[in-house]
C-alpha cells in the first residue's frame, strides 16, 4: 500500500503528526510508518491515536464477552419460559459457547494482520448480531427444538473469539513500555462483559413482566450497542500497514514444552474464571432456588454477576503482584486459595447456607482472577529462561522472543477451553450423583496438582537464579 497517496481527511487535525513524521494516512483509515517505539512519533501523534483505538477496542471486546456469556444467565430462565431440557442438555447450552469461542481464538488472532485492526473490529462486532438476534428468536418459542437452541448457543462463541483479535490489534499500537497497561485495560474491559450480562439480563427480562418473562430481550437489548460499536470502530479506529501475522513464530512456539505447561496452568486460572462465570447462575438456581433472584423495584436481580465482577477486577491486581513477587509465587498462592475455596464449598454445602456458598465461591473467583494476571506474567519469563539456558546466539534469542510473543495468544486460546470443561464436569456430577459436591471435589484435586506443578517451576527458576 505504499503507492497510495496520503489521505489527510481520515484523521482529525489534532492527531496528525508534526512535520517530518514518518506517519502516512492512507484511504480506508490505513496508517503507514507506524513505530510506537519512536518517542517523537509517539509524543506528537502516536499516543492519541493509540488511546482512541484502545477505547473502541475495549467497547467492542466488552460486547463480545457479553454475548459470549448470555446463555449462562438465559439458561436459568428457560424453565419458567416453558422450556424443558435434561441436565445434560442444559449444561451443553452453558458450555458450548466456550468451546466455540476458544476454538475461534486461533483464527481470530490472524485476522488483524490480514484485514486490518479497524476493519476486523467492524466485522467481528457486526457478527455479534447473529447470536444476539438468534437468541431472541429461538427463546420466543418454547417449541424450539434443542438442536436449534444448541446451534444458536454455539454462535455465541463468536464473542469469545473477539478477545484474541482485540489483543492482537492493541499490542501493535503500544510501545513495549506500555503494552502491559494497555493490554491489561483491554482484557479487564472485556472480562467485565460477563458480569454486566449476568447483572442486566435478569432485570430486563423481568421488568414489569408479571407472570410472563420477556426472554427475547436478553438478546435484543444488545443490538443497538453492537451497532454503535461497529459504527464507532468504522469511524474512529485505524488499520496499521505494519501489523504482521507471525505464523512461523506460532508454529515454532508449539514445539516449546513451556507453551504446553503454561496452557495447562492457564486452563486452571482463566479457564476456572470463565467456566465458573458461565455455570454460577445455574449452581445458585439449583442449590438455593429461593436466592436465584431478588426483587428490585419491578424487576428481579441475580447475585450471580458478583462472581464474574470480582474475578475481572482481581486480574490486574494479580499482574501487579506478579511484577513484585514473581508470577509463579502468585500463581501458587492462587491455586492454593482456589483449592481451599472449592473444598470449603463442598464441606459447607450440607449446611444449606447461601451466604457461605456465595462467600467461598467469591473467594474462588478472586483467586482465579488474580491467577489470570499472574500466570500470564510467567510466559515471557519462562521463554527468556529457556533462551539463556540453552545458550542461544543473539539470533536465537530473537527467535525465542518471537515464540514467546506468539505463545501469549496460543495460551489464551487453550485456556478458554476451561470454560467448556468446568460446566461439563459439573453437569456430569449433577447427572451422576444428583449434586455438585463430587464435581467440586475433582476441582480441589486438580488445583492441588496444578499448585504442585507451579511449585516445581518456581524451584527450577530459583536453581537457575531466575525469578519466574
Amino acid at each position: 500500500m505504499t503507492g497510495i497517496a496520503t489521505n489527510s481527511t481520515t484523521t482529525p487535525t489534532a492527531e496528525r503528526p508534526a512535520t517530518g513524521s514518518a506517519l502516512g494516512f492512507l484511504p480506508g483509515r490505513w496508517i503507514s510508518g507506524w513505530n510506537a517505539e519512536d518517542h517523537d512519533q509517539w509524543r506528537t501523534a502516536g499516543s492519541a491515536i493509540a488511546r482512541r483505538n484502545l477505547r473502541w477496542s475495549i467497547f467492542a471486546e466488552f460486547l463480545g464477552f457479553v454475548v459470549w456469556q448470555l446463555w449462562s444467565i438465559v439458561v436459568v430462565a428457560l424453565p419458567a419460559a416453558g422450556f424443558h431440557f435434561t441436565v445434560s442438555e442444559t449444561f451443553w447450552l452453558i458450555s458450548i459457547p466456550s468451546l466455540v469461542g476458544a476454538t475461534l481464538r486461533f483464527p481470530y488472532t490472524f485476522m488483524v494482520p490480514r484485514f486490518g485492526g479497524r476493519n476486523w473490529t467492524v466485522v467481528s462486532a457486526l457478527l455479534l448480531l447473529v447470536p444476539a438476534l438468534g437468541l431472541a428468536l429461538c427463546v420466543s418459542n418454547p417449541g424450539t427444538p434443542f438442536p436449534v437452541m444448541l446451534t444458536v448457543a454455539a454462535l455465541a462463541g463468536l464473542g469469545g473469539g473477539n478477545f484474541a483479535s482485540s489483543m492482537a490489534n492493541i499490542t501493535s499500537f503500544y510501545p513495549q513500555r506500555q503494552k502491559g497497561w494497555a493490554l491489561g485495560l483491554n482484557a479487564a474491559g472485556g472480562n467485565l462483559g460477563a458480569a454486566v450480562a449476568q447483572f442486566v439480563v435478569p432485570i430486563v427480562i423481568t421488568l414489569g413482566a408479571g407472570a410472563t418473562l420477556h426472554l427475547p430481550l436478553a438478546g435484543l437489548i444488545w443490538v443497538p450497542l453492537i451497532l454503535i460499536a461497529a459504527f464507532g470502530a468504522w469511524r474512529r479506529m485505524d488499520n496499521l500497514t505494519s501489523a504482521r501475522a507471525d505464523i512461523s513464530a506460532s508454529l515454532a512456539a508449539l514445539r516449546y514444552p513451556e507453551l504446553w505447561l503454561m496452557a495447562l496452568l492457564y486452563i486452571g486460572t482463566f479457564g476456572s474464571f470463565i467456566g465458573f462465570s458461565a455455570v454460577f447462575p445455574k449452581l445458585i438456581a439449583d442449590q438455593f432456588p429461593a436466592f436465584t433472584a431478588f426483587p428490585v423495584g419491578g424487576a428481579m436481580l441475580s447475585l450471580a454477576f458478583v462472581g464474574a465482577l470480582v474475578g475481572s477486577l482481581a486480574r490486574p491486581f494479580g499482574g501487579r503482584l506478579a511484577d513484585r513477587f514473581g508470577g509463579s509465587a502468585v500463581t501458587i498462592a492462587a491455586f492454593a486459595v482456589m483449592a481451599l475455596g472449592a473444598l470449603a464449598v463442598v464441606l459447607t454445602l450440607p449446611l444449606h447456607s447461601f451466604w457461605l456458598f456465595l462467600g467461598f465461591f467469591l473467594l474462588l473467583f478472586v483467586a482465579s482472577g488474580a491467577g489470570n494476571g499472574a500466570t500470564y506474567r510467567m510466559i515471557p519469563t519462562l521463554f527468556a529462561l529457556r533462551s539463556g539456558a540453552d545458550g542461544h546466539s543473539s539470533s536465537g534469542d530473537v527467535a525465542t522472543q518471537r515464540a514467546a510473543a506468539a505463545a501469549l495468544g496460543i495460551v489464551s486460546a487453550i485456556g478458554a477451553y476451561g470454560g467448556f470443561l468446568i460446566p461439563q464436569a459439573l453437569g456430569l456430577s449433577k447427572a451422576a450423583t444428583g449434586g455438585y459436591a463430587a464435581g467440586l471435589g475433582w476441582f480441589v484435586v486438580a488445583y492441588v496438582v496444578l499448585c504442585g506443578i507451579t511449585t516445581a517451576v518456581l524451584l527450577r527458576g530459583r536453581r537457575r537464579g531466575a525469578r519466574i
